[in-house]
């Protein structure tokens, strides 16, 4: 796609019309009008700073930028690489200290990353073949062979998770195939249900928050999801704690051990 189409494309993906978008990248309808016809060539700055108004993921601005004829800005350093070493020692930290309760880090497409000693309850009697560090964390919850049989409202928690998976269109067709379809009605709360899931220490009622790196400006950290789950009930809080054992007592059924 050359740079006019893909800079219309997404534009109009996020609904702005040209004026929307001259203003916020400090230009004139005019401009914008001339660049996505192909009448004008943006400069490097230019592109930057329309992919910026336009709010798009870093890896979207490099893919902008080479539209355009521009060498890509962000850099995209694999995890694993020295330089982000301390990257690593802070997500490790996260995680720790978010126990007694579950947490996760995954990529842009929903591979695990590292998790800690408390998912293990989440994930006891799933397929191997589903949990671990690479597999697919969205097929883990609502795979037949993974989460989906110990989930109790399947319908609904399903439907939270889907609704983030646009990106992922070949996924979000599978998953969609796994689970019963929802049925409006008068008591749905939107998306705002919590996981309600059977386990070895009783139901678990639980809530998600997802952080990203809001500053990152290298691709592999910008993707990155930290999700952490919180008990919705006393009861919750209290199985969690139980399973977590005394402190610095090592991981007890059904739970594994901290991927970083």
């Amino acid at each position: 796609m050359d740079f006019p189409h893909a800079l219309r494309e997404r534009r109009t993906r996020r609904r702005l019309s040209q004026l929307d978008l001259a203003l916020r990248a400090g230009t004139t309808q005019r401009h914008v009008s001339f660049i996505e016809s192909g009448r004008s060539v943006p400069g490097r700055n230019m592109v930057v700073r329309l992919a910026e108004s336009l709010e798009l993921p870093l890896r979207e601005r490099n893919q902008l930028l080479l539209a355009a004829g521009y060498a890509p800005v962000y850099a995209e350093t694999a995890l694993e690489d020295p330089v982000l070493a301390h990257v690593r020692t802070a997500i490790d930290h996260i995680l720790r200290g978010h126990l007694p309760y579950p947490a996760l880090v995954v990529d842009a497409g929903g591979g695990l990353i590292a998790a800690n000693a408390a998912f293990g309850l989440l994930t006891e009697g799933a397929d191997p073949d589903l949990v671990g560090p690479g597999k697919n964390v969205y097929r883990l919850a609502l795979h037949p062979d993974g989460l989906a049989p110990r989930i109790l409202n399947l319908a609904e928690w399903a439907r939270h998770i889907l609704v983030r998976l646009d990106h992922l269109e070949d996924l979000r067709t599978e998953l969609a195939s796994y689970v019963p379809r929802l049925e409006p009605s008068d008591g749905l709360l939107g998306f705002a249900v919590p996981l309600r899931l059977r386990s070895s220490y009783g139901e678990l009622r639980l809530m998600t928050t997802v952080t990203t790196f809001a500053t990152a400006v290298d691709v592999t950290l910008a993707e990155l999801k930290l999700e952490a789950f919180l008990p919705a009930d006393a009861a919750t809080a209290r199985a969690l704690t139980a399973a977590a054992g005394p402190p610095g007592a090592p991981a007890g059924p059904g739970q594994v051990p901290g991927y970083m």
